[in-house]
């Protein structure tokens, strides 16, 4: 792992905060670069979704920061400074491998926790990474606008969040979602909010302010 710039200094609300940016290598051969906030012992990664890049998640994470979060941000593979490696089976898109190793990259620097928020694209990589994951590796997993691919398989405790008219071109989102809830195992939650934003975009709109709420509830609950 390698720190590029240490300690930041970045103004918001008259409160000085820190940021850290670095970069670490995923397990097949690639490498993610990352903004780091916070410390202690409670990890976050923040996962974007395919519109979005690490800096998109800025306010969130100092959000998160100021709760006592240990928060990292990363670029997946292709954004930004981010690169996949080589080898990969066709069909593979290795995403998964950016978010574990994120998760790895905070259990490295001492978190004894490390929770997962994921949306959209960022969700279903996030999926996949847990249902990948060692027992007890990634112990919590919030899922905004996405649904796993295999969600019998999912590890910890799962969250999912949907706006209950968000739609795209194959139709409304929720169906796929509450199918996927209904197989995940047990604990898990599923909050339908209203409106039709997608994902980070809920942050957005007048429903941005339950959902960092609701998310904080959840990664908080002992």
């Amino acid at each position: 792992m390698r720190t590029l710039f240490l300690l930041t200094a970045l103004s918001m609300g008259g409160q000085l905060l820190a940021q850290e940016h670095v970069s670490f290598p995923t397990q097949d051969g690639g490498v993610v670069y990352a903004d780091v906030y916070g410390k202690g012992d409670r990890g976050v990664v923040l996962a974007h979704g395919g519109r979005f890049n690490k800096e998109s998640w800025a306010q969130q994470a100092r959000t998160l920061e100021r709760a006592g979060f240990f928060v990292l941000a990363f670029d997946f593979r292709g954004r930004g400074q981010s690169h996949g490696g080589t080898g990969l089976p066709p069909g593979d898109d290795g995403v998964r491998f950016d978010v574990l190793a994120a998760v790895r990259y905070l259990r490295g620097r001492g978190a004894k926790s490390v929770s997962v928020v994921g949306a959209s694209f960022g969700g279903s990589a996030a999926a996949e990474a847990s249902a990948e994951s060692k027992p007890g590796e990634i112990n919590r997993i919030v899922l905004l606008g996405a649904w796993a691919g295999e969600p019998e398989k999912l590890k910890g405790r799962t969250l999912f969040i949907v706006a209950r008219d968000d739609a795209n071109d194959d139709g409304p989102r929720l169906p796929k979602i509450r199918a996927s809830y209904e197989k995940a195992p047990e604990p898990k939650e599923l909050i339908v909010l209203d409106g039709t934003a997608h994902a980070q975009f809920l942050f957005q709109t007048d429903q941005g302010d339950r959902l960092m709420r609701e998310i904080l509830r959840f990664l908080s609950e002992p």
